[in-house]
């Protein structure tokens, strides 16, 4: 059976990508085969579809780390036709054959079976940014964060990961500042709960110190370089400082004096190799008491067809929120 699939492909040092007929033959062993229902446009897919980034480990491949969808085969007992499912990372869209096409096949130690209170589309209005932001907090939780030992501050906070963050933590009863570089996206931010806006041009980040004044009891990263390292060095004692994105820099440059004097516990996010039980029970949360409010106002959502055209959104910085993208009919 032949379907459409959005191919990228490499030659000549040149990274290319367009909507190519696929036979079903030519997908990459899994047992699980997935009608793809909808998929999401991440910060990473635009480096893997545009070249910009070094993403993309085997090529061609059909782009996308994202999909929900409906199973259409399996040969493992714990899937059968006609169950909702969800899969993302692990080497979706990567090394393996991924979200943008209108048929997918995976391992199904990868495959998700979506949990009570998240649907097809709300899957994909999360995807790798909303479980990333969920996983932050829930490490974050499990190292003593908590509502009553005051404010958390996110970075970022109008991106993808970002705006989930910042939703996510208001819902949970924290009281949240969102610093963003977009002064124009403040009324945004404090409809997903912010409580205060900060912009990043308030912040000298030339002469950052060692430990300056405690402000945070937890911070949510998405930057990385400059704001990542001011970060550290403003958390409260017993702070919890999760680091998930780098879309200002890979640096950080800090001491050890935040760790030491305050007792900082630095936690990197790893989405693409979370364990199944902790994937699955992030997903749970998901869709219980994580579960963002009137979640489609995050959401821009496409059809196949315009996907080539938001890319450059994403790597100048404009986009915001998330980006879902309607595969099925």
């Amino acid at each position: 059976m032949s379907f459409r699939a959005y191919l990228i492909d490499e030659a000549a040092g040149r990274t290319s990508a367009a909507f190519t007929p696929f036979d079903e033959a030519r997908l990459d062993p899994g047992e699980v085969t997935i009608q793809v229902a909808y998929s999401s446009v991440n910060y990473k897919d635009a480096l893997a579809a545009t070249g910009t980034g070094r993403i993309i480990r085997r090529f061609p491949c059909i782009g996308g780390i994202d999909l929900s969808g409906t199973v259409i085969a399996s040969t493992d007992p714990r899937f059968s036709p006609g169950d909702p499912v969800l899969c993302t990372s692990y080497d979706l869209g990567v090394a393996h054959h991924g979200g943008y096409a209108e048929r997918a096949r995976v391992p199904a130690e990868w495959v998700v079976r979506l949990p009570p209170g998240i649907d097809l589309f709300s899957a994909m209005a999360y995807g790798t940014a909303g479980f990333t932001a969920a996983l932050g907090v829930v490490r974050m939780e499990a190292n003593g964060l908590r509502p009553e030992n005051g404010p958390v501050i996110v970075s970022g906070a109008s991106g993808g990961v970002g705006s989930i963050a910042v939703a996510i933590l208001a819902r949970l009863g924290y009281r949240v500042t969102a610093l963003t570089g977009k002064e124009s996206e403040a009324g945004y931010l404090g409809s997903l709960g912010a409580a205060e806006v900060m912009l990043r041009d308030q912040l000298d980040l030339s002469r950052i110190k060692p430990l300056d004044r405690a402000l945070w009891a937890g911070a949510v990263d998405n930057l990385g370089g400059d704001v990542l390292s001011w970060m550290a060095s403003t958390l409260q004692v017993g702070g919890t400082l999760a680091s998930i994105g780098l879309a200002s820099g890979h640096q950080f440059n800090t001491t050890v004096m935040p760790l030491i004097l305050r007792g900082v516990s630095l936690l990197g996010v790893d989405s693409v190799n979370c364990p199944m039980p902790v994937r699955a029970e992030v997903w749970r949360r998901l869709g219980s008491d994580m579960a963002v409010p009137d979640l489609p106002r995050l959401v821009r959502t496409i059809t196949f067809a315009d996907l080539p055209g938001v890319f450059d959104d994403f790597i100048q910085g404009r986009a915001r929120g998330r980006t879902v993208v309607r595969i099925g009919n």
